[in-house]
């Protein structure tokens, strides 16, 4: 994991400035105007995920390495994809994007806390012994907040031009993604069947599972179909990047913590594809 550990904060810093640069001050006034869909977007990723991640890691007895590496996962906000997803669903963009843009900058408390007080009920030590809270917040801020805030102001000072490359900036993040993954199991190309027997199946089960329970929250609290569709979505399609990132800067070089990262970024896509497919073939689109 050395190349996976040294290019993480410099993918994870491009592509949180390609989000920056892809958002407005207003991704973030939105919230004000439909605070209802996107509370129940926010409560589903923030509150919900996690939740069903730590009752699975029980339910499965998951060892700890992998559990914890699950808890990581679950934690991590929505990214880039999330909202090109919505997008080819047919979604409500705007609010994918307003919910990526918050929880994304919020992060640098949320994740921290969801990782050490889920290590705490599991009794997983190694987690406080490596590194403190106030630690990994401290680096998070430096690779996520500083580069969103930075691409925003750039795109403050050159919104013609920029808006203009939106779509290219969107697809850079993606080809960063996928490089950053293609690196990491490079370097593991040997472990990688093992990796996905190990933690292959919870992935698997979490991310379906959260999507289908995130989509019929929101059917039950949300303003329509299109809304339902982006919580799902944003629900399903975690930040790899920063989950990675996370684990190699509490675990360093010990890649069984990132095991669960990498089987779910690879589940992840196909999932949300499929889960594309049965919402454009769904009756449910009439009502658009």
């Amino acid at each position: 994991m050395e190349i996976v550990t040294k290019i993480a904060p410099i993918i994870l810093a491009l592509i949180m400035l390609g989000l920056g640069l892809g958002l407005r001050f207003e991704d973030f006034t939105r919230v004000f105007k439909s605070p209802k869909d996107f509370f129940v977007g926010f409560f589903s990723q923030i509150i919900i995920l996690p939740l069903i991640a730590y009752l699975l890691i029980i339910i499965l007895r998951t060892p700890p390495e992998i559990a914890i590496g699950v808890m990581i996962i679950a934690a991590a906000p929505g990214g880039v994809t999330s909202n090109i997803l919505t997008k080819f669903a047919n979604g409500d963009v705007a609010l994918s994007i307003s919910l990526t843009a918050v929880i994304s900058l919020i992060s640098i408390i949320t994740v921290p806390l969801i990782i050490f007080t889920s290590a705490d009920m599991l009794g997983i030590k190694e987690v406080s012994q490596n590194i403190s809270m106030t630690g990994i917040a401290i680096k998070m801020f430096l690779v996520v907040t500083v580069p969103v805030i930075l691409g925003m102001i750039i795109r403050k000072f050159a919104e013609n031009f920029v808006a203009s490359k939106v779509e290219i900036f969107n697809k850079l993040n993606i080809i960063f993604f996928i490089i950053f993954f293609i690196a990491a199991f490079y370097e593991e190309k040997e472990n990688i069947i093992n990796f996905i027997i190990q933690a292959g199946l919870i992935a698997l089960i979490l991310n379906i599972s959260m999507m289908v329970i995130a989509y019929y929250i929101a059917k039950a609290f949300t303003s329509g179909i299109k809304q339902m569709k982006c919580i799902a979505l944003e629900c399903g399609l975690q930040n790899g990047t920063l989950a990675l990132f996370v684990s190699t800067q509490i675990f360093g070089k010990d890649i069984i913590y990132a095991i669960p990262t990498g089987a779910y970024a690879l589940i992840m896509y196909i999932t949300g594809f499929i889960f594309i497919y049965i919402l454009k073939s769904s009756k449910s689109n009439i009502k658009e």
